[in-house]
């Protein structure tokens, strides 16, 4: 693969992954757009672990607090650490359960450039909503077992393509009544356990097929998605609470419009 093509790929997935406009919507998008041939599915999976990479490092002091909270149960604040990790797996059974099933059943038929035109604009209109008429009643420090499964809920729309897995659980973060920092933070962290096992069935299907094709390719384009996904990170969780959602609604909103004439155009 050209150069140019693998840096696009890996920068548009390292910018998209955290930031809710839709990672999956811009690989599906990019291709047809250009003209390029679809990328394969070994670089798929390389952005997503240099994604991956990226919010394990960015959030490793989290991550091995969490970690403590469930080894060292009797150290100081570990129970509500530890019931924080248990909403992350609380909020990741829904898909992990629909997004293994849709994965066998549904993958190419979701592949529509219709679709994310549609879904790019629906759930882009509803981060905004929420936004703007969800007060701000809580923290993740008091977050339920409602909240958490609620928001894992709304993660399974995720899996069509255009949706935004963190533009969906944001929103669902703001309707539950957390603030923007909080919803992105628990967002990020949802990633994890989400991406893991998403790439895993992805490898696992891709090897069962006789198709490995892990090489320098593959290598570039998850060190470069990790590099911008990690900035992507940095510069989300230092600025959600002041530029607020709408600059994102207003881009999924153009790209939906967008997207919608390319697709009727040609």
């Amino acid at each position: 693969m050209p150069f140019f093509h693998i840096l696009v790929l890996a920068v548009v997935q390292g910018i998209t992954e955290f930031l809710p406009i839709s990672s999956s919507g811009h690989l599906l998008m990019l291709p047809i757009l250009l003209g390029w041939e679809d990328q394969g599915q070994s670089i798929d999976i390389a952005v997503h672990v240099g994604t991956l990479v990226a919010v394990v490092t960015y959030f490793r002091q989290d991550i091995f607090t969490l970690a403590r909270a469930f080894l060292q149960p009797t150290a100081a604040g570990a129970a509500a650490d530890r019931r924080l990790g248990w909403h992350i797996l609380n909020a990741s059974i829904p898909i992990i359960l629909v997004g293994g099933l849709m994965y066998y059943f549904l993958r190419d038929e979701l592949r529509s450039l219709l679709l994310v035109a549609a879904t790019t604009i629906i759930f882009g209109a509803l981060l905004g909503y929420a936004d703007k008429f969800f007060p701000v009643t809580r923290s993740l420090r008091n977050m339920s077992w409602v909240d958490s499964f609620v928001i894992g809920l709304f993660q399974v729309l995720s899996l069509l393509p255009g949706t935004s897995r963190s533009g969906i659980t944001m929103t669902a973060a703001r309707m539950r009544g957390f603030n923007r920092t909080d919803g992105a933070h628990f967002s990020i962290l949802l990633s994890i356990p989400t991406i893991l096992g998403a790439g895993t069935l992805a490898t696992y299907h891709m090897i069962k097929a006789g198709n490995v094709e892990v090489g320098l390719d593959a290598l570039l384009a998850a060190v470069i998605s990790c590099i911008v996904a990690f900035l992507c990170i940095s510069l989300l969780m230092r600025w959600i609470e002041k530029i607020g959602y709408m600059p994102f609604v207003y881009y999924r909103l153009v790209m939906g419009l967008v997207l919608f004439g390319i697709y009727f155009m040609s």
